[in-house]
């Protein structure tokens, strides 16, 4: 059946329930800022997350859970470290995309506002009337 997900990630659901999970993973702004910091980079230890994103390591690690339950991050233990690096590289491109359409948003409402300061005035409401 087209549009289908089936098997461990789509749970035999619509694909756009599975997109709308996926956005799910990306629904905060540590978790847009951790892969933000692992696509500027090969790779990131934990210690590094925990040192640019100013937070407790318990927070970092509950974000770090659902980015890996969404597949957006892989992990790889080395000794006492752990690194972690984007899943997939569409990651990125994912992200770029973002910003590419937040930047045409405030485009276009700037514009938007620049245009209103431009209507004209309403006339004045005299007192007592409604």
């Amino acid at each position: 059946m087209r549009g289908v997900v089936e098997g461990p990630l789509g749970q035999d659901r619509p694909l756009y329930e599975v997109k709308a999970n996926l956005f799910k993973g990306l629904a905060h702004p540590v978790r847009v800022r951790i892969l933000e910091i692992l696509i500027a980079s090969d790779e990131v230890a934990v210690s590094a997350l925990i040192e640019d994103l100013t937070i407790e390591a318990s927070h970092l690690s509950q974000h770090l859970s659902v980015l890996r339950k969404h597949h957006l991050v892989v992990s790889e233990r080395r000794g006492s470290q752990v690194f972690y690096r984007p899943a997939f590289p569409e990651v990125a491109d994912l992200l770029h995309a973002a910003r590419r359409l937040l930047v045409d948003i405030l485009t276009q409402a700037q514009q938007q506002m620049h245009d209103s300061q431009n209507l004209p005035a309403l006339p004045e409401r005299s007192v007592g009337s409604r």
